[in-house]
């Protein structure tokens, strides 16, 4: 058996807050179940974490947003193809500044829907995904 080398890998994402409801997108995960989730993605190069968290919003729920601040950085591991991978997201608060809601990524994302806190809260299953929830809550 071969040295698998770890991989390291960087995302970004944004959370769009208003009027007390967050929005929330459904999507695919590694193993094909459809999970709710904030909008991420890798970073393209020569991105900022920033830039890609904006694009990531754009591309996933067809809304353009501005960053208000950082969140915080997630940091996890998993597999994938049987190689270790070691990802970092670094999430941001943003606000809806204009789009038209239509996803430029119609074969990623499944459904989008802007939920309480505490209705998002039910629906959400990572653990940073619910860790954003808690941030929020003491804002």
């Amino acid at each position: 058996m071969g040295n698998k080398e770890t991989r390291h890998e960087h995302s970004a994402g944004g959370v769009l807050l208003e009027d007390g409801k967050v929005l929330l997108i459904l999507m695919q995960n590694l193993r094909g179940e459809r999970v709710w989730t904030f909008p991420k993605g890798h970073l393209d190069p020569g991105e900022t974490p920033e830039q890609a968290a904006v694009r990531e919003v754009r591309e996933e729920t067809g809304w353009a947003c501005e960053i208000i601040s950082e969140l915080y950085t997630a940091h996890y591991s998993f597999y994938r193809g049987g190689v270790p991978v070691q990802k970092d997201v670094r999430w941001f608060l943003a606000r809806r500044t204009g789009g038209d809601g239509k996803p430029t990524t119609p074969d990623e994302v499944f459904g989008a829907k802007w939920l309480t806190l505490a209705e998002a809260e039910k629906q959400l299953l990572y653990p940073s995904d619910l860790a954003l929830i808690g941030l929020l809550r003491g804002r």
